[in-house]
């Protein structure tokens, strides 16, 4: 059992180390990508203190937010993703799937009806009004999942989390139409999964969740480890089911809301980043969650690049980017998973 685990915690080092290094070039690439094209040394120097005004502008106030909100995001969603799939017991789950996203779109609707911008201070409320969306739709979703002689049921949440987002999404596009041209054209950037304009006032908006929820998760990786036994097995070896289910369930909701607040409806990373990071590092939490963050800030990062640099000038939304590369993946998992 030693040999077992050392060599699961040899590859998740090695694909942890791998990652970080993947990472780097992509922040690399990210940072010379753009409308506006600067060499390496010209992003090198700017970085030192030695650019010009413009160059300062450009990579300060332009490219860095959008770079660092990607890959918090990326993290965030990563992560969430493989909680949920712990949690359901579902190689299918997905904040999208389960209609979180839709729930955080509402939230996000309801902030620009009120407020009217995402600039400014009022930006540090936009994640409590997308968590405060994500939790009213994970109670619908749980309410109606919920069986009281068998508990929550792994098929039946995807399902009714399939159903609830399409009735959410509909409310929320409804809603969305009620608003004036400016308002409405960025709210529809917004659910395409772009990420253009983002400030370092939603970088510091968005850093607070991360920092502590993923800690938080990746401290109870024994627990989510349990439900892999199935609910009876956990409970008769000690574990409080139905409580860990419920914390986990409302901190994988925060962190994946608090994402999507600031990167925009993007959807599908958290399906394929967990299913990445347990082929690399094995299926045990305390390994493959690091590389589950790795492989979902990789994955935006380079999405949100691509966007950028296929049709320059023009930038295609970084969810449409991951969308084309996560929904075959999804029919591809559909058809494998045997229910």
């Amino acid at each position: 059992m030693d040999r077992i685990q050392a060599n699961r915690l040899r590859n998740a080092l090695w694909a942890s180390f791998t990652l970080l290094l993947l990472a780097i070039a992509v922040v690399t690439i990210a940072l010379n990508t753009g409308s506006i094209r600067l060499s390496p040394s010209e992003v090198w120097n700017t970085l030192w203190g030695n650019g010009t005004s413009e160059q300062v502008l450009i990579l300060f106030e332009y490219r860095l937010p959008r770079i660092v909100i990607t890959a918090l995001a990326g993290m965030g969603l990563g992560v969430a993703g493989a909680v949920l799939q712990g949690v359901s017991r579902n190689a299918l789950a997905d904040p999208g799937i389960f209609g979180l996203h839709a729930g955080a779109a509402f939230g996000l609707i309801v902030f620009v009806s009120f407020f009217r911008t995402m600039e400014g201070p009022a930006a540090l409320l936009i994640p409590i009004f997308t968590f405060a969306g994500g939790v009213v739709t994970a109670v619908i979703i749980f309410l109606f999942a919920y069986d009281r002689f068998k508990g929550l049921l792994p098929i039946r949440l995807i399902l009714v989390g399939i159903a609830v987002e399409a009735g959410i999404s509909a409310f929320t596009l409804f809603l969305s139409l009620r608003l004036d041209e400016d308002t409405y054209s960025f709210t529809a950037r917004w659910l395409a999964g772009s990420v253009w304009g983002r400030e370092w006032i939603h970088v510091w908006t968005l850093l607070p969740w991360i920092v502590l929820l993923i800690p938080f998760l990746y401290s109870q990786s024994k627990k989510l480890d349990l439900f892999a036994l199935g609910d009876e097995l956990a409970s008769g070896i000690g574990s409080r089911v139905t409580r860990n289910r419920i914390v986990m369930l409302a901190a994988a909701v925060a962190l994946s809301c608090a994402s999507v607040a600031m990167a925009g409806g993007i959807g599908f990373i958290g399906l394929v980043a967990p299913h990445i990071a347990r082929r690399l590092a094995g299926p045990q939490h305390r390994y493959f969650l690091p590389v589950a963050a790795l492989t979902g800030l990789v994955i935006l990062v380079t999405a949100d690049t691509i966007g950028r640099s296929i049709l320059q000038p023009v930038a295609i939304p970084a969810g449409i980017v991951v969308a084309m590369v996560g929904g075959p993946y999804f029919l591809y998992m559909l058809f494998k998973t045997k229910f």
